[in-house]
């Protein structure tokens, strides 16, 4: 190339052979982004901070920084602030740039390929701050070293001078370097005060005005950082609104805090944490000084392995996972190795406990899914140089890591739930009981879908004989009453429309499914019944789309059994079936609990009126006594479904045009978490809190009310 100049953005900018191998390099970032940062959208611009942040982070995991604040700027800039070492300074030895300026201008250069200042690090390819420079209309770096504040600025990538105005900009008038270099001297800091701030501005010549800093992700991923990084404090401050708004983070407690606070449902173990290590041999390609060329020369590795897991009630699985705390979504080598070693351990303990669970060969083997059921786990390595497969490193190759971390998980799993510990068997035993509950609900589930969901009537049914089903098969329009006792089974058969209302009773108190275990819950008829009936499968299995009623209608009696009945009911909804509850496909009748009659006056006809409450009861007659209307007593008060005539239990509770439902629903998760929250208390192990409760709201009850 013979021309003195180049165009970089389309900025006219004169180089000299010092710089043309920096500039052709970043040029190449500018030309492929999608190469290095996945996307020029959100994602990728996100990516961007990504790595000025984990550069920062890398400090702190040597123990070299404590704090680190990031701040969205209105005029589109970020800036990432650290109070770790700062960014070397002096010029790097043999290529005649400062340490500032080689890591924002070469491609692979920077701290993290000799092995000396990092042992594991997350901005691994030493591409991150070039990359993000290459991509900034402008980039200006501070570092505080030795007493005084340094700074270098760039724009598009090349290295220069800027004449800042009042405020900072992209558009400040720029003098790029030429045949010499030169970090600014710009200010005086105490001498043992150290760190390095970057704040740049997105080229919108490569990212559209769409793509945007989007707050919220950007302090998912601090506090996820805080969990892995303990005792280091992030603080994401957005200045781009009037109010600016600002969030800090800190964690002690590790990946055991980040597994607590990312479980979706209450645990049935504790959390439990495990730790270890391992080394092996890997063939890395070094220069050699003598003669000028790559060789290969066998390492040894260590890698560092942290895991925290824990089981809940539900069935879904939560698993985060990590190699140098940067995240990898779709997994890898050690995600591979965690599964491994977690099968390999809870299928040692299902053998070693197969009398005790009742496993037969009609059983069949408990696979991986049945055990990542209501799995909470966070999964993170540390590893010098990992194998990542992209720059977003989003996959860890590196293969010895698996075989590691799943001997770590294999023999921490057995030494902690193999303990001899009382408290520690029963809470083993809850596990491997909800495992084997999985692993036969995921073959009942299988069986189930070889099995038309319907039948015609010459074919032999599998439902229970106690189900008096509808003619109709459209789904949408079919409702399936869970009625209370057999003798209100015998006036709702006579009551119903059985086009589309089917009827299935239950006898008395079915089973409380939040303190039973799962092999006690399959045992159960009544809960077998309506799992069967509903026709869906159950827990982790649960199939919405094949549910056979469109609606499901709790209906039990007006009083205090009833109300327990449609708790328990609930309570197996929510915990076993809990997507007709999400979906608002749960309701509960509303039986009366009188009924007036108002004999006819004159020309007038006779009235029949219903009240569903004490209140309502008396307002009612509060009224007709104001208006001179008599009537017929006594007032007829139901105890039961059973006490009303077939067109009463029609006309009150199955018509759908007469009758009132109240819909079960979830609004969104914070109404997931009370709902967890309540049922615990009500339904669950712990007596001491439901005892407070009920002598808390005791204090509201009327004895002279009560139904007894």
């Amino acid at each position: 190339m013979s021309s003195s100049s180049h165009n970089i953005g389309g900025v006219p900018v004169e180089y000299t052979a010092r710089h043309l191998s920096v500039l052709e390099g970043l040029e190449a970032v500018r030309k492929r982004p999608g190469m290095y940062i996945g996307s020029t959208d959100s994602r990728g611009l996100l990516h961007c901070l990504w790595e000025i942040i984990d550069n920062a982070v890398d400090e702190a995991l040597e123990g070299h920084a404590s704090t680190i604040n990031v701040t969205l700027f209105p005029d589109d800039s970020i800036e990432v602030t650290d109070d770790g070492r700062g960014i070397p300074v002096d010029d790097v030895p043999g290529v005649g740039l400062s340490g500032v300026e080689v890591v924002y201008t070469k491609l692979h250069a920077g701290g993290k390929f000799g092995g000396g200042s990092y042992a594991a690090t997350g901005g691994l390819h030493g591409v991150g701050a070039s990359v993000v420079n290459a991509l900034s209309a402008r980039l200006d770096v501070e570092v505080d070293r030795n007493g005084k504040t340094h700074r270098m600025c760039f724009q598009r990538g090349a290295p220069g001078s800027y004449v800042d105005g009042k405020v900072r900009t992209p558009d400040d008038p720029f003098t790029p370097f030429t045949t010499s270099s030169k970090l600014d001297v710009v200010g005086k800091v105490p001498k043992k005060r150290t760190g390095t701030r970057v704040r740049f501005w997105p080229d919108r010549q490569i990212f559209p005005t769409t793509a945007r800093m989007e707050r919220d992700l950007i302090a998912a991923r601090a506090k996820q950082t805080a969990f892995l990084v303990p005792g280091l404090t992030l603080t994401v401050r957005d200045e781009r609104e009037d109010e600016p708004w600002e969030e800090t983070f800190r964690y002690d407690g590790g990946v055991v805090d980040f597994v607590e606070d990312l479980a979706p449902d209450t645990p049935i173990t504790q959390t439990i944490h495990l730790t270890g290590s391992g080394t092996f041999t890997e063939t890395v390609q070094t220069f050699d000084k003598k003669s000028g060329h790559l060789k290969p020369v066998d390492t040894e590795r260590t890698c560092e392995v942290d895991v925290a897991l824990a089981w809940g009630q539900g069935y879904d699985t939560t698993m985060r996972s990590f190699v140098n705390i940067i995240a990898t979504p779709t997994g890898g080598t050690h995600v591979q190795g965690f599964e491994q070693g977690l099968v390999k351990a809870l299928r040692k303990l299902i053998d070693q406990n197969s009398r005790r669970l009742k496993l037969t060969a009609k059983d069949g083997k408990v696979e991986k899914e049945d055990m990542l059921a209501g799995l909470t786990a966070v999964v993170t390595v540390s590893v010098p140089e990992p194998q990542f497969e992209g720059q977003t490193k989003e996959i860890l190759g590196t293969g010895p890591v698996r075989g590691i971390v799943s001997s770590v998980v294999n023999e921490g799993l057995l030494e902690v739930l193999g303990a001899t510990k009382r408290s520690q068997r029963d809470e083993t035993t809850r596990l491997l009981e909800k495992i084997v509950a999985e692993m036969r609900a995921r073959v009942a589930a299988r069986m189930h879908k070889e099995i038309s969901r319907r039948k015609n009537a010459l074919e032999t049914s599998t439902l229970p004989a106690k189900l008096s089903d509808c003619r109709s098969e459209n789904v949408e329009d079919t409702e399936l009453f869970i009625v209370e006792g057999d003798s209100a089974l015998g006036t709702a058969k006579l009551a119903r429309s059985s086009d589309f209302q089917a009827l299935l009773p239950i006898r008395g108190k079915i089973l409380n499914v939040q303190k039973a275990s799962p092999t006690d819950i399959l045992k159960n008829a009544e809960v077998s019944s309506i799992i069967q009936v509903v026709g869906a499968g159950s827990g982790r299995t649960f199939d919405l789309d094949a549910a056979r009623y469109g609606k499901i209608i709790l209906m039990t009696d007006a009083d205090v059994d009833g109300a327990h009945i449609r708790t328990l009911l609930l309570t197996l909804f929510f915990r076993y079936m809990r997507p007709l509850v999400e979906q608002g496909r749960v309701y509960a009748a509303v039986p009366p609990l009188h009924r007036i009659e108002i004999p006819a006056q004159g020309r007038g006809k006779r009235q029949v009126v219903y009240t569903y409450s004490e209140a309502e009861l008396n307002a009612l007659l509060r009224k007709l006594a104001k208006s001179g209307k008599r009537y017929k007593e006594p007032i007829q008060r139901y105890k039961g479904l059973g006490e009303m005539d077939a067109d009463q239990l029609a006309e009150t509770t199955m018509d759908p045009a007469k009758r009132t439902l109240r819909r079960v629903s979830m609004a969104d998760e914070e109404s997931v978490r009370e709902a967890e929250r309540a049922f615990e208390l009500l339904m669950g192990n712990e007596v001491a809190p439901r005892k407070d409760f009920i002598i808390e709201g005791s204090k509201d009850i009327d004895r002279a009310k009560i139904d007894a």
